[in-house]
């Protein structure tokens, strides 16, 4: 939880002297508060979607290694969770900012993006553990080590339908439905 206080707090402080003095006007402060907010949950999936692109990567390479050892029955594999986290990546990438047309229902509210910022953050502990998983993954074949490659791909495809479902709670958290 800290973290994501971290950065808002740190984006906040790097507001310039212009931002400063018109947060101070009433009605502008609250919209650029909000705004902070969204921007820092942005970088935060910026992150998430940097790493799991590398994460793709080593997928790639895993995958040349499994073709050049003619594991023809494990390739398969190995494209649907390419396919996977494709999507995945770019569910993250072009998720929801957090915004509320003025007529909505339903508004979005400074706790409810610090709640969108705290989860996307939270995803940063799944996201790292399954790099793990792919660099572990990646240099068990780099040693020559063949043995258990579909369950190997099940784990790493398992752990990013994990991540899926995950992320997929997102807006019902945003609107404080799931907390």
């Amino acid at each position: 939880m800290s973290e994501n206080k971290d950065v808002y707090a740190q984006a906040k402080s790097q507001m310039r002297l212009s931002e400063k003095i018109a947060a101070a006007l009433p009605g502008f402060r609250g919209y650029k508060e909000k705004e902070l907010r969204r921007e820092s949950d942005k970088l935060i999936r910026n992150h998430l979607t940097l790493k799991l692109s590398k994460a793709k990567d080593n997928v790639k390479s895993i995958s040349q290694k499994i073709a050049d050892r003619r594991y023809f029955d494990v390739l398969e594999d190995v494209d649907r969770l390419n396919a996977k986290m494709d999507r995945i990546t770019q569910k993250i990438n072009h998720a929801s900012y957090g915004y509320a047309g003025f007529f909505d229902v339903v508004k979005v509210k400074e706790e409810n993006l610090d709640r969108m910022i705290a989860f996307d953050n939270q995803l940063l502990d799944s996201v790292n553990a399954l790099t793990a998983e792919i660099d572990a993954f990646k240099a068990q074949l780099m040693n020559g080590d063949y043995k258990n490659l579909k369950d190997s791909v099940q784990s790493v495809t398992d752990k990013f339908e994990l991540l899926e479902d995950t992320f997929d709670k997102r807006q019902e958290v945003i609107m404080g439905v799931n907390a």
